[in-house]
């Protein structure tokens, strides 16, 4: 297991006006979707003390009106300060003690966050008994719109958003099981049935290295939280924010199906055995995703997880199914990531859902598995490839060109 967190390094690099940020409390956001909800966060440990962060300033450090707390050093370049940071802003996130680097850019109407997507918290042991996977240092790039547009169009997202320590949210998975019958299963990675080696961050690591959250960390949520319920855990793919409420405070509107499943010479996919599994007649206990069905009468949350917070449409991550966002409701089409730093994504965000099912016959394995190996929006092609065992320029000639 890594070792217990320590206290985050916080290097604000956009200049004297993201400087500024930190040594006065008062200086705003210059993201728009802040509107009424100004969340905050105190960069510290989940501990009952209040952690000093280190913060790397280009201002003149012999300026100590401020009433911010400040602590001088020898060093003028380097000042130690006790404040809350402003996460709608540029800043630089840097953990020695797990070796987290993520920087995050707004600006021209984007929020570009380059991260290793190493998590800036403890986490559990991997590999281990259902995650052959080790933990390792990616090099990622997202780009999101800071001016969210809604569109309302409930568009499916295999990942969602990323994380305010720029690890991504991924709430679905590549397991299934498939039916001779035709029915398909998409296995859920918060369930009972199947072990596919989440920890107590309700994490996991991808074939590629890549550390991933398919809930709620609540060292994550804890390390970002302030006096307020809701506390700011994400960027959305379609540049709205992301919240956890600390009091469970958002009902989702999705309940389990009464509804028995069907499917008859049923077969999980490899990660999970590739045994044989009874479906038919079998009742929904939240194994599987369409064990779900959603009900605008139930709830807080529309089928995105999402709802107005004094006027700003935001989506909840929740401690009940689905968890994380599985769809967005505004526009992605300006966004792209997930791929090399410096590389564009593989395929536009936005637009409707691309005719997988050739691909999927060729490759035997159902539309549903394939989407969830290639991930996005956008896909990662390269990840794709080889959760799939084939190489991309083979992966590629099966996918559907390019609008």
């Amino acid at each position: 297991m890594r070792r217990m967190m320590t206290p985050l390094h916080l290097r604000f690099v956009a200049g004297l006006a993201a400087a500024s940020c930190v040594i006065l409390p008062a200086c705003s956001s210059s993201d728009e979707t802040a509107a009424s909800v100004q969340p905050t966060a105190t960069a510290a440990a989940p501990t009952a003390e209040t952690t000093a962060s280190e913060v790397t300033d280009t201002t003149d450090t012999t300026d100590t009106t401020d009433t911010t707390e400040v602590t001088d050093t020898t060093d003028t370049t380097d000042t130690t300060v006790t404040t809350d940071v402003d996460l709608l802003n540029s800043y630089t996130l840097e953990d020695d003690e797990f070796g987290t680097m993520v920087t995050v850019t707004v600006g021209d109407g984007t929020r570009t966050i380059v991260t290793n997507a190493l998590p800036d918290h403890v986490t559990g042991e991997f590999p281990n008994a259902g995650n052959p996977n080790t933990i390792s240092a990616q090099d990622l790039t997202w780009t999101f719109p800071t001016e969210p547009v809604f569109t309302g169009s409930a568009t499916f997202a295999r990942t969602p958003g990323v994380a305010v320590n720029g690890v991504k949210f991924e709430p679905a998975t590549a397991e299934s099981v498939t039916c001779a019958s035709g029915e398909g299963y998409a296995v859920e990675a918060l369930q009972d049935t199947y072990d596919l080696g989440l920890d107590f961050n309700n994490a996991h690591v991808q074939p590629t290295g890549e550390y991933h959250y398919h809930g709620i960390s609540q060292l994550m949520a804890a390390a970002y939280e302030s006096d307020d319920d809701l506390v700011l855990v994400g960027f959305a793919a379609d540049g709205y924010l992301m919240y956890y409420s600390k009091a469970g405070a958002y009902e989702p509107g999705y309940e389990l199906s009464t509804m028995p499943r069907t499917g008859t010479e049923c077969v999980g996919s490899s990660a999970i055995g590739s045994a044989d599994v009874e479906i038919d007649g079998t009742m929904p206990d939240g194994t599987y995703a369409s064990d779900w069905v959603f009900s605008d009468g139930e709830g807080d949350l529309d089928s995105c997880n999402g709802t107005t917070i004094d006027g700003e449409y935001a989506y909840i991550v929740t401690d009940t199914y689905p968890f994380v966002s599985r769809c967005l409701n505004g526009d992605t089409s300006a966004s792209g990531g997930g791929e090399a730093a410096g590389t564009g994504g593989a395929a536009p965000a936005g637009g409707g859902a691309p005719d997988l099912s050739e691909a999927a016959s060729a490759l035997g394995i159902t539309e549903d598995e394939l989407l969830a190996a290639l991930g996005g929006p956008p896909p990662d092609l390269e990840a794709a490839a080889e959760i799939l065992g084939i190489t991309v320029d083979e992966l590629t000639a099966l996918l559907p060109a390019r609008p």
